[in-house]
């Protein structure tokens, strides 16, 4: 992975990052924290500079926010709505539940939007949420940018200072994102658990 990261940020320049970075959006195995840190190592030599990784970065990285938000758009609330009336179990929400949280996501979730962009294993997906709610563009392109050129500074800064050692924030990140990924498994399978037991409780 590594060797492959690298041939394409030194052979394809700043449209090789800005692709490697939506690429990891899309794919989310491929991980950011190893592409930007990497990233700025490279600007180490000379070869490219720190503001014009940071900006290539982060403007992949957000083509690949907007395109997981267009998924969102595209799946809309309707279909949400139907799987929840059907599925309420596994969806973990009646349709009137879900209504409300997408209402409240159309209005306030700019700040969720913001925070989960600099959150590894939630970064990527927390614009479906964004589209199912069809936040106003404008709204999610700010947040999201926001969110992605500070995540984005901070690796690549990272991978500038740390030289050789920059494989250090992905060893560091690594568990970061796993913990992440694991509680936000853990509290599906709980509102999974305890769906019935909330439904029967209200009758």
């Amino acid at each position: 992975m590594l060797d492959f990261i690298t041939g394409i940020i030194r052979s394809g320049g700043l449209f090789g990052i800005a692709f490697l970075t939506f690429a990891e959006n899309v794919f989310p195995p491929i991980p950011s924290e190893l592409i930007l840190p990497l990233a700025g190592f490279v600007a180490v030599d000379g070869d490219l500079t720190l503001p014009g990784i940071i900006v290539a970065g982060s403007i992949g990285s957000l083509a690949g926010a907007v395109l997981w938000y267009y998924i969102g758009v595209w799946v809309g609330a309707d279909r949400l709505r139907r799987l929840a009336a059907r599925h309420g179990r596994w969806v973990t929400a009646s349709p009137e539940d879900l209504d409300r949280a997408l209402e409240w996501f159309k209005t306030r979730g700019g700040l969720a939007v913001f925070l989960c962009r600099m959150v590894p294993g939630l970064r990527t997906y927390i614009s479906l949420p964004a589209g199912f709610s069809r936040m106003p563009m404008g709204r999610f392109v700010l947040y999201s940018a926001a969110g992605t050129v500070i995540w984005t500074s901070a690796l690549v800064l990272a991978g500038y200072w740390l030289e050789n050692a920059f494989e250090d924030v992905e060893a560091w990140l690594g568990p970061v994102t796993n913990v992440v990924v694991v509680a936000v498994a853990a509290a599906y399978l709980w509102r999974v658990l305890r769906y019935g037991h909330r439904g029967s409780t209200k009758k």
